[in-house]
């Protein structure tokens, strides 16, 4: 027994994930750790990853997630088969981008970018997009951390738990750390999914920035019979489309991502479904956990906050997603393909890829538009009844942008707007009506602030001594 009391503590760190995880052999096998997490990560990159868990026992620091194992194994993923952008491609996308910025604004008031459009490959995508990606994924992370740091002391042998209880933040680190190397594999496996920067619906790309990946557009255009020229002016007219309203209106980013992060804080990992595959787990059979990550089952049904989260940043993904296509589709009526392309585009987004479906089992979230039909005619009824000019007005402002009602119901919002564009002061609605009732209570009960701060002044009459 000398001899285990002088065992280091990665020594100690070994023999804890052995008996937790019912490791044979001497030291960790990080393929059999990587098939036990389901994530289908390659031995090499999970060595990666106990070299960072093991590095926890002399860091100090109190950051439980990983985003540099993020980040590695993301471009692992990415750069596997990147074939890079040849100088032909590079080329090609340049001029469907000139193309496409000439006849987009004819089709919207919103100026061009400052930056020019860039083709890039799937690493640079996921370089580009990766800051965004942690923090959209952070409040989550740190759920999973802090759920298997309770159920694997719940699981510990009972002659362990003391080691374990003075290894809290190490616990923490390994859930961080096999977290981000999950969200690591699924950001890479997106990389080859998407072929643009817009392409996701969220603004991932910095402010002001426009992307075409040329490996993955040539595989979206496979099977639709298009020219590769049509294909690529209409990708570039969308992603400048997009990039452009995002530039334009600078507070949409936040908004979007704050929301995001909202339904994100409300996600948390279902404890007791987790104690209760732990229980039973046989590392030999790792199949039901498998299943239970991919399939999303270890996060509990959403809250009635969540579903009204949800809601939310689905009605907003939908006005944006609507307004571009209506405004690529007024660009490309000189391209004859177009309408062909929007449908394959629309299928896609309403589908998704699996990298996308993995996404949603990861977080608990879809970033898909459910709306974008609704939200589009929408906007083509604004258009048609009020132009384009007045259309993207609506922009402007966060409080001018069209509301849920506006998307169920157009004709109100084209009421208001016609009327504007005459001249005519709004008609009031339940909000105005409820401030003026405040305002008139406010004056009935002698509120100084209600009268023009005559208080100061001296009483009407003549003041004037007899």
């Amino acid at each position: 027994m000398a001899q285990d009391d002088d065992r280091t503590p990665e020594e100690e760190f070994q023999e804890l994930l052995k008996q937790l995880f019912g490791g044979g052999a001497a030291g960790v096998d990080p393929e059999q750790l990587s098939k036990m997490a389901g994530m289908n990560i390659d031995p090499a990159m999970m060595q990666t990853v106990m070299r960072h868990l093991q590095d926890a026992f002399t860091s100090g620091g109190d950051e439980p997630i990983s985003w540099e194992a993020a980040r590695r194994q993301a471009l692992h993923i990415a750069n596997q088969d990147d074939r890079g952008v040849t100088a032909g491609q590079r080329t090609d996308l340049d001029q469907a981008y000139t193309l496409a910025g000439l006849w987009l604004s004819e089709a919207t008031t919103i100026s061009q970018l400052a930056e020019a459009p860039r083709a890039i490959t799937r690493g640079g995508w996921v370089e580009a997009t990766l800051p965004v990606w942690q923090e959209l994924a952070a409040p989550v992370a740190t759920s999973i951390a802090d759920a298997l740091t309770q159920a694997l002391q719940e699981q510990t042998p009972e002659d362990m738990r003391e080691m374990v209880q003075g290894a809290g933040k190490l616990m923490r680190t390994i859930g961080g750390s096999l977290f981000a190397t999950q969200l690591g594999a699924v950001v890479g496996n997106l990389s080859k999914e998407v072929v643009s920067g817009g392409d996701v619906g969220i603004p991932l790309m910095p402010s002001g920035q426009a992307a075409v990946l040329p490996q993955n557009f040539a595989a979206f255009g496979e099977g639709l019979e298009v020219p590769d020229d049509q294909l690529a002016l209409y990708i570039a007219t969308r992603e400048l489309a997009h990039a452009r309203l995002f530039r334009h209106a600078r507070w949409l980013r936040l908004h979007v991502i704050s929301q995001v992060t909202d339904f994100a804080r409300g996600v948390h990992v279902d404890t007791e479904a987790l104690e209760e595959l732990a229980s039973r787990f046989d590392p030999s059979e790792p199949d039901e956990l498998r299943s239970a990550l991919e399939s999303g089952a270890l996060l509990p049904q959403r809250t009635d906050a969540q579903n009204a989260a949800l809601a939310r940043l689905e009605n907003l993904l939908a006005t944006i997603e609507g307004w571009v296509e209506v405004v690529t589709e007024d660009a490309l009526t000189r391209l004859p393909s177009a309408g062909r392309i929007a449908e394959a585009v629309r299928r896609r987004r309403a589908v998704g890829g699996p990298a996308e479906q993995a996404l949603n089992s990861l977080v608990g979230l879809e970033l898909r538009p459910r709306r974008m039909r609704e939200a589009a005619a929408m906007w083509r009824a604004v258009t048609d009844a009020v132009g384009t000019s007045a259309r993207d007005a609506l922009w402007d402002y966060p409080d001018l942008m069209p509301a849920a009602e506006d998307i169920d119901d157009p004709a109100g919002l084209v009421a208001r707007l016609e009327a504007r564009a005459r001249g005519e002061a709004p008609t009031a609605d339940e909000m105005d009506d409820a401030l003026a009732q405040l305002l008139a209570e406010a004056e009935a009960d002698g509120d100084p602030d209600s009268r023009n701060g005559r208080d100061d002044e001296e009483p009407p009459g003549d003041s004037r001594p007899v």
